[in-house]
């Protein structure tokens, strides 16, 4: 029986206001407060509010039968429970079908995989408290920013005990395996992989509507033929896409809710059934090792990281940021810790891209690349003055390294402690 996985990113980063340079230094607040508040609400009447009630009506009619995974940035969740907490009380009701599986990402759609592992541990940290606040779950799959993975992220991601992790099944990683099994990690054998299928999900994210494609109009039955006609031995097809296909980058008026409404009927027809990423780990063992030296994902056609870290601009601006890190992680000033959460999201970077600018600008809400950095580089000149506001003139740099190693040290012991909690438990069960 082969079976699908339904995984959506749900994201939204903080759109900055036009920061200009003569700001630096009087002005602190750095949000288009009118903007966010415009675009969360009209997301969430386009595709989150119809979706999950979508969703919540497939689950009931066909008995559990039908399920879906979910990976929610901390960066829209805090926006959700200050503009549209009724779209949040949804996503409790379908946490509590048992049939919708949150996954743990970092909480600010960073890049702090590739930047500062210590930093990356603080947010997927951060994130997995804040679905179990929500959600009542404890990840135990991880899904990184933009599906970035490499055999290094393997090693940070398996060291916090998370048991799989979603990879884009490009071509450069996959060779001539097909994406429609599980794999695990060459570099952590432990750490299990499901691999995206490019296909599948394209069909769905960008061609479904374009009337030039050769598939042309893409209908549920059509679509579930494919993957039955897959061969016999293809256990799985992982399904990875944004939640805003529903309704957003897809319009209603394509019929994609109606597509998507249709899939599970037909799929259980040809006995294919849904699960879960932890189902599919908990049911199928690996098939083979992934050897990922290079970081991947799943923008673009070379499916690397250039898309955030491609130029010049965007290099610039990455290591100005995480340069802030170690004194960022010594400050516990709220607002600075949560100027840091917003500044770090992909989105911020991308629209840096000097690529394709023009088919992305839809995306952004500057005008160009060297806009989008000039503004970013404002606002980041004003949160580093705020950053080193916070620590007293004459510090010496030894001064400072005696506090990193103080916090290392209580790291540290927290670690001990919740290795010992571990052992406690075991012990009891």
């Amino acid at each position: 029986m082969k079976a699908i996985c339904f995984c959506f990113q749900v994201h939204q980063p903080l759109r900055f206001k036009r920061y200009r340079f003569f700001d630096i230094g009087s002005e602190h607040y750095y949000y288009d407060d009118f903007a966010n508040e415009d675009f969360i609400r009209g997301v969430a009447e386009r595709t989150y509010f119809p979706a999950n009630n979508l969703l919540l009506d497939m689950i009931e009619k066909y008995n559990g039968r039908f399920k879906v995974t979910f990976s929610i940035s901390g960066t829209v969740l805090e926006q959700l429970e200050i503009y549209v907490p009724e779209v949040l009380e949804q996503f409790r009701e379908l946490a509590k079908t048992g049939c919708v599986e949150f996954l743990s990402e970092t909480y600010g759609h960073s890049l702090a995989s590739l930047t500062n592992p210590k930093e990356f541990v603080k947010q997927v940290k951060a994130h997995s408290e804040k679905i179990q606040l929500l959600f009542g779950q404890i990840p135990k799959i991880f899904r990184n920013s933009e599906l970035i993975y490499s055999d290094d992220i393997a090693l940070q991601v398996a060291n916090m005990d998370f048991k799989a992790i979603l990879v884009e099944g490009a071509k450069h990683v996959l060779g001539w395996k097909s994406p429609n099994y599980l794999y695990s990690s060459a570099s952590v054998p432990t750490l299990k992989l499901l691999t995206r299928n490019m296909k599948f999900s394209d069909d769905i994210s960008f061609r479904f509507s374009d009337h030039n494609w050769s598939e042309y109009p893409l209908i549920g039955d059509k679509f579930v033929k494919w993957i039955a006609d897959t061969p016999n031995s293809d256990q799985l097809v992982n399904i990875f896409t944004t939640y805003d296909i529903l309704g957003g980058l897809q319009a209603v008026s394509t019929g994609i809710f109606d597509f998507f409404k249709s899939i599970p009927r037909f799929a259980l027809m040809q006995d294919i059934g849904f699960l879960t990423p932890l189902e599919v780990i908990d049911m199928l063992d690996p098939v083979g090792e992934l050897i990922v030296p290079y970081p991947c994902s799943w923008a673009g056609e070379e499916k690397d990281t250039s898309d955030w870290m491609g130029n010049l601009l965007q290099k610039e601006a990455i290591s100005k940021l995480y340069s802030l890190a170690e004194k960022v992680h010594l400050i516990s000033d709220r607002r600075i810790l949560q100027d840091w959460n917003y500044l770090q999201a992909t989105d911020h970077f991308h629209y840096m891209s000097t690529r394709y600018f023009a088919e992305r600008s839809v995306f952004s809400p500057y005008e160009n690349a060297y806009d989008a950095f000039n503004n970013y580089m404002n606002i980041l000149s004003d949160f580093t003055d705020r950053v080193n506001g916070q620590f007293p003139e004459g510090v010496e740099d030894e001064e400072l390294n005696a506090l990193q190693k103080t916090i290392l040290n209580q790291d540290e012991e927290i670690k001990r402690l919740e290795q010992e909690l571990k052992k406690v438990k075991s012990r009891l069960l």
